[in-house]
């Protein structure tokens, strides 16, 4: 038997930018790229933390391995193709990677963020490390069934058209019992909201259990339609401790005829959304999706995941609606950002625009569009503010802003309907909303006693505090 004469294996460790940082290397069609803002250590050069990242959320490891001779590493690594300081930060980098299309299982978000937010968050020679975007490949895209039902689906199955959805999160978020929640989901729905909703942290808790929350919030939809001649929904979370429980609840909707219900994607995970994803498709039920948890990964700047690449992996994943936050409310949000990701989040094609955060030009292959949904903090003070940045095709959700009118439920949703009517009737008409919105609040409010009593209210109310997360 003749052997070949080996070249040997090269034990030892070596810098991982011999191998992973390519700066010659051109992206192909076919790679999934992704944008890390990264700090690296005192006298780490960026170039050879770069590689890091490129390596360790890929192929490599700390040494040289004799199984490297097993495989076309050329074929499986990840490069590092790019590497820039980004304008106003010391010691921050933008460091692009591309990674080859064999490196992800099809179909399935989990897998995507196990390799590129994986290991190589806790890196040490990494000070601080956040994902700031990724293109998705067409032929990856391709792969995903992605929101179950998407807008225009949506706006035919609830046959509501030219204006934004009208929504209201039940308060308290917890303590009522199940027949005193499905009065207050009556009162709002029959005022003229569209929807109501279950708050996050809402599941099936002893003072009520979700079967009982269920039935006496289906009494309530099919009551307020049968008196508005509208359809009315109610986001009934099934979030659960199981997927399988997950699913029971959301069979339990749908043969009491609901026509949406809710999952809490971040604290349930990709694996249990892209579930009942397919479930909700299948079975001609909506999805709401909340984001409970999404602050703890992307609110800091320097180190986590930024919103808009949960965006993305959502409307992969599959949910027809997404909170996308106010911008004018109380919660945390830019105004340049919050449109990239909600342009991100419902568009077809979206180029390439650093002024709104989006890194990458990412085409979506018709895929269905994700509805943006505004909640937190909000208003009729900020109705024409809400409608100029969202537009028509996104929901907007008044919690405390219904429930905290002096009248009760009811005329606090009235007062929301008007004011969204009025502004979208103004604009259509020509009229700038940024410079006469409060006119025709005002204007309104002399027919509206409901929106009236709101405007006065709320008139003093404003959530002015410096964003944390700007571009």
């Amino acid at each position: 038997m003749v052997q070949t004469k080996s070249a040997g294996f090269n034990a030892g460790v070596q810098d991982y930018r011999l191998t992973y940082y390519t700066p010659d290397y051109t992206p192909k069609d076919t790679d999934l790229l992704a944008c890390f803002r990264m700090t690296p250590q005192p006298g780490v050069p960026p170039e050879e933390c770069a590689a890091a990242v490129a390596a360790e959320s890929s192929t490599g490891t700390w040494t040289t391995v004799w199984t490297d001779g097993l495989t076309d590493l050329d074929r499986y690594k990840g490069r590092c193709y790019n590497v820039e300081p980004v304008p106003g930060e010391d010691n921050q980098y933008f460091c692009f990677v591309a990674y080859p299309l064999d490196l992800f299982e099809e179909g399935s978000v989990t897998n995507v963020l196990t390799s590129l937010v994986g290991n190589v968050f806790g890196f040490k020679a990494l000070r601080a490390l956040r994902l700031e975007d990724i293109r998705f490949p067409v032929a990856l895209i391709k792969t995903y069934q992605g929101p179950p039902h998407g807008i225009t689906v949506e706006r035919d199955l609830l046959n509501k058209y030219g204006r934004p959805l009208l929504g209201c999160t039940i308060k308290p978020k917890l303590g009522l019992s199940a027949k005193n929640y499905g009065r207050a989901v009556y009162e709002c729905l029959r005022g003229g909201l569209d929807f109501t909703k279950d708050d996050e942290n809402i599941n099936s808790q002893p003072f009520m259990r979700w079967r009982d929350r269920f039935l006496f919030v289906q009494e309530a939809i099919e009551k307020s339609q049968a008196e508005t001649n509208e359809v009315k929904g109610h986001y009934l979370n099934v979030t659960a401790g199981t997927c399988e429980e997950m699913l029971k609840r959301a069979e339990f909707a749908k043969e009491i005829g609901t026509p949406i219900i809710m999952h809490d994607f971040l604290t349930g995970g990709f694996t249990a959304n892209t579930t009942l994803a397919k479930w909700c498709r299948d079975n001609g039920v909506l999805l709401h999706i909340h984001r409970a948890m999404h602050a703890v990964i992307d609110r800091q700047k320097n180190h986590g995941i930024h919103f808009r690449v949960l965006a993305k992996c959502l409307r992969l994943s599959g949910g027809d609606h997404l909170h996308s936050g106010t911008v004018v409310g109380k919660l945390e949000g830019d105004r340049a950002a919050t449109l990239g990701f909600v342009d991100l989040m419902r568009e077809d094609y979206v180029e390439e625009d650093r002024s709104r955060g989006v890194f990458f030009t990412q085409d979506y292959a018709s895929l269905p569009g994700t509805m943006p949904v505004a909640s937190g903090g909000i208003h009729v003070w900020h109705m024409p503010a809400l409608v100029e940045i969202f537009g028509d095709d996104s929901c907007l959700q008044f919690g405390g802003g219904t429930l905290g009118h002096p009248w009760g439920n009811a005329p606090g949703a009235t007062a929301n309907r008007v004011a969204l009517e009025a502004c979208v009737q103004a604009r259509n008409e020509g009229r700038s909303l940024a410079r006469e919105g409060n006119d025709v609040l005002r204007e309104a409010g002399k027919w509206s006693p409901e929106l009236a009593a709101a405007l006065d209210l709320w008139k003093e109310i404003k959530f002015e505090f410096d964003t944390v997360d700007t571009l």
